[in-house]
């Protein structure tokens, strides 16, 4: 069933084409290959976001604790982010179409699982399987996408590839609360099921698998043991520091085995005949910068973003589909905006760009910091989507530098590489900003509360009351009369408002840093290495 293209090593793009004939038909063809691979990208970028608006009629319906309910999300991730470059080599040494249809098949079946499972122990056991599938998907798309598209049309793909992200990740939020509402929770994973079958037919149809000649044929399996352990205590950390705070010894212990193992796994893979990560891949700055980059912007980004949502629902009262309509001035901007960043790096190379993008990210986030609890739509809209119009090229750019810079044979790893860096600055960027805000909240909280004139509160108390802030809640006890509850709702809104300001500073600060950075890329070397093969 596989069309194999081989590929020679030739010159500085590793891996270069040997003189395929040109794919017959559809079979092969890029554009229709972007579209096959999109399908299956938005399956699991939508799973990212759609999931947080079910989760509260799970918790319901699975009778679940608060702590079953964070696992939902939390097992994802884990399981997501330490496979990620595991699974990229995979794509290199077997194939990438076929570790995206297995992915793809993968990915459905296990969400399948989730919405006919009657325990949350079976929810969270499937949302793991979720993880190690769509980390198997999404690298192997973009090693897809660098096989089948030219050097001068990488970049428009990339733009697509990225539009779609974009589209579906901020769109999730919308499509779970209209589901949720007026389907059941279960609907929520019962849609991949159609749609993974849909991209399994296309990739079965569509999908040429093409590798370079000189693919690996073993595995690193220290350098997997070893790496998987480093970002799983990296990642653990980073989800479980705000509960256990930054000072906790817990924190810093796992914190500490991460760093211990990437040591250990650095000097492992000097070592070894056939790396996990040729460290070698570190020595192209542009590369190493683009990595960089992705985990600034995700810092900036998804970290902003993550208090956006709770002041829209906590502070302006709306609905979870009402603040998802809300931030569809930055979905939409992103839609526009990732083609046009991809044609834009083609003519004039990634520089500009993805500096450009950063200011307009430090800018938005900016602005986002002067928000108030009766901003009004028209406001937040501006800024919204001024911060679509700054991730746009950075997401699109930042990948082809990642991608393009890696020879063809890593470009596997390149794509797990991506992914894992978003993943990671993600989490980092929630984990600190949202240190920052509960900094923030302990330090003015107390005060604003005495200025009020409210009842003291006990040392529980407050530190429960700071909590609800710290998410833009009002921590008002049943029966409190209305005039009072007034008042801790001005106090708590006016609050977290503040922290949300410093928190988005921080970000904005991380995107100027990011700006420096985006001058150290440059076009990917390699890029040439891909393709030619099919018709444009």
């Amino acid at each position: 069933m596989t069309s194999q293209t081989t590929i020679d090593k030739t010159g500085p793009g590793d891996g270069a084409p040997s003189g395929p004939a040109p794919a017959k038909g559809l079979r092969g063809h890029p554009w229709v290959t972007l579209v096959t691979v999109a399908v299956g990208v938005m399956m699991v970028a939508l799973d990212g976001t759609i999931v947080a608006i079910a989760n509260p009629a799970i918790q319901d319906d699975l009778d679940a604790s608060l702590a079953d309910v964070q696992w939902i999300t939390n097992a994802y991730f884990l399981a997501l982010a330490v496979a990620l470059i595991t699974a990229g080599k995979l794509g290199d040494r077997f194939g990438h179409r076929q570790t995206f249809l297995i992915g793809v098949a993968g990915f459905a079946a296990s969400s399948g699982a989730i919405g006919l499972s009657g325990s949350i122990a079976a929810v969270i056991v499937f949302r793991v399987f979720q993880g190690l599938f769509g980390a198997l998907l999404m690298p192997a798309a973009l090693g897809l996408l660098r096989a089948t598209f030219p050097a001068e049309k990488l970049n428009m793909a990339i733009g697509i590839w990225g539009m779609v992200i974009g589209a579906s990740t901020a769109g999730g939020p919308i499509l779970g609360g209209v589901l949720v509402e007026h389907v059941n929770w279960q609907s929520v994973f019962f849609i991949n099921v159609p749609v993974g079958i849909l991209a399994v037919v296309l990739g079965v149809v569509i999908l040429l698998d093409h590798r370079a000649k000189n693919a690996p044929r073993s595995f690193d399996i220290l350098g997997i043991v070893l790496l998987s352990a480093s970002m799983f205590c990296l990642v653990w950390a980073l989800i479980k520091a705000p509960a256990w705070g930054w000072g906790d010894g817990k924190t810093w212990l796992f914190i500490g085995a991460s760093v211990v193992g990437f040591v250990l796994f650095s000097v492992w893979e000097t070592k070894v005949g056939e790396p996990l990560i040729p460290l070698a891949m570190f020595r192209s700055v542009p590369l190493s910068a683009g990595v960089v980059l992705m985990v600034l912007m995700a810092i900036a980004f998804m970290g902003g973003l993550f208090f956006v949502t709770f002041y829209l629902q906590n502070v302006h009262g709306m609905s979870p589909v009402d603040a998802g309509l809300h931030l569809l001035p930055l979905t939409a901007m992103m839609i526009v905006a990732s083609p046009l960043a991809g044609a834009m790096i083609t003519k004039v190379g990634p520089r500009v760009p993805l500096a450009g993008g950063m200011v307009c990210t430090a800018l938005a986030m900016y602005g986002i910091s002067t928000l108030e609890t009766d901003t009004g739509s028209a406001v937040m809209s501006v800024w919204f989507a001024l911060l679509g119009l700054g991730l746009a090229p950075v997401m699109v750019g930042a990948t082809e530098v990642i991608v393009g810079n890696a020879p063809m044979e890593l470009s596997g790893v390149a794509g797990g590489l991506q992914q894992a860096a978003m993943q990671i600055g993600g989490s980092l960027g929630t984990a600190v900003l949202g240190a920052v805000m509960a900094s923030k909240v302990d330090s003015d909280l107390p005060g604003n509360w005495a200025d009020a004139g409210l009842p003291q509160l006990t040392p529980e108390q407050a530190h429960q009351a700071s909590e609800a802030v710290q998410v833009g809640v009002a921590p008002v006890a049943p029966g409190t009369p209305e005039q009072v509850a007034a008042k801790i709702a001005d106090v708590a809104h006016n609050t977290f408002i503040d922290g949300m300001s410093l928190a988005s500073l921080v970000a904005a600060g991380v995107a100027v840093v990011a700006v420096g950075v985006a001058f150290l890329t440059k076009r990917g070397v390699n890029a040439e290495a891909g393709a030619g093969v099919g018709h444009i």
